[in-house]
């Protein structure tokens, strides 16, 4: 049997958490074969496996998609979670589930860390906060990892639209005034792998160290991906309506993890390490 069991497999965490694991010690689902919400399914597809670990990458992550539908996203990020969590403890498994830095409201001047107060200003917020609380309820040995503006391989993510909106030679207007801490999925993945081995249960935070505005993570992927020449022009969160209201300052303190030997590098660094693989 797989000793990990990994909820959405085939999204861009998911799939880098298989690629560095060996196949025969890793199962998983996906959509369309498994839904999160339907806890029969979920039971019998980790029953099944009996794994040690249980990650729960599954979620609804359009945050725009959450505001316009907050039902959808509560039952997908915290009742498929009860699903997951419940079929965990009740199959000996321990569980780490991937949060987010849309957990907080964005107010506070410096990082956030672990210990700070908690209060979600959009539907994905929400829904994700009541997720870490039902994991942690229903299985407490847990970790629940907190990450940010996640890009990888597969998918389509911000610095994918901004490389094509660049190639397509659209004007590129993107806004300054959001800032957090941009993760390249690989690094997450050896970050999960590292708690799970060598870390107790409990919240942390893992994301690419430091942080910036969308902007300046627009004109890096442009600089490093050999497009400097390309123009963008820096706007204001009102110059982009949309459904949901993001946090504004969400940089997150990764002190905890760095500090347990998590191997966390620089956004920017991760970033070009990223941009490196994709070049022909």
């Amino acid at each position: 049997m797989a000793r990990w069991f990994v909820t959405g497999i085939r999204g861009q965490l998911g799939a880098a958490l298989a690629r560095r694991l060996p196949g025969g010690e890793v199962a998983g689902a996906d959509l369309p074969e498994l839904d999160v919400r339907d806890a029969a399914a979920v039971r019998e597809a980790i029953g099944r496996e009996r794994p040690s670990v249980v990650v729960h990458c599954a979620a609804m992550t359009d945050v725009d998609g959450c505001a316009r539908n907050p039902s959808l996203a509560c039952a997908i990020n915290a009742g498929g979670t009860e699903n997951v969590a419940g079929a965990a403890a009740e199959s000996g498994a321990d569980l780490v589930y991937v949060g987010t830095n849309e957990v907080f409201d964005g107010e506070k001047d410096g990082p956030y860390s672990e210990t700070d107060a908690v209060a979600p200003v959009n539907a994905y917020g929400r829904s994700k906060l009541d997720g870490e609380e039902i994991a942690i309820r229903l299985q407490p040995r847990s970790w629940i990892v907190r990450t940010a503006w996640l890009y990888g391989a597969g998918g389509r993510n911000f610095v994918h639209r901004i490389l094509e909106a660049a190639d397509s030679g659209r004007a590129l207007r993107v806004v300054a005034d959001e800032t957090s801490s941009p993760t390249w999925t690989e690094d997450l993945a050896a970050a999960i792998l590292h708690f799970v081995a060598r870390t107790p249960h409990g919240v942390y935070h893992a994301a690419g160290l430091g942080g910036c505005s969308r902007f300046e993570m627009a004109r890096a992927a442009l600089d490093l991906s050999g497009r400097a020449g390309v123009p963008i022009e820096p706007i204001t969160s009102a110059d982009w309506p949309r459904a949901s209201r993001p946090p504004r300052r969400t940089v997150l303190d990764c002190s905890k993890a760095l500090a347990a030997g998590a191997p966390l590098r620089p956004w920017r660094e991760a970033l070009a390490a990223f941009l490196g693989e994709r070049r022909p």
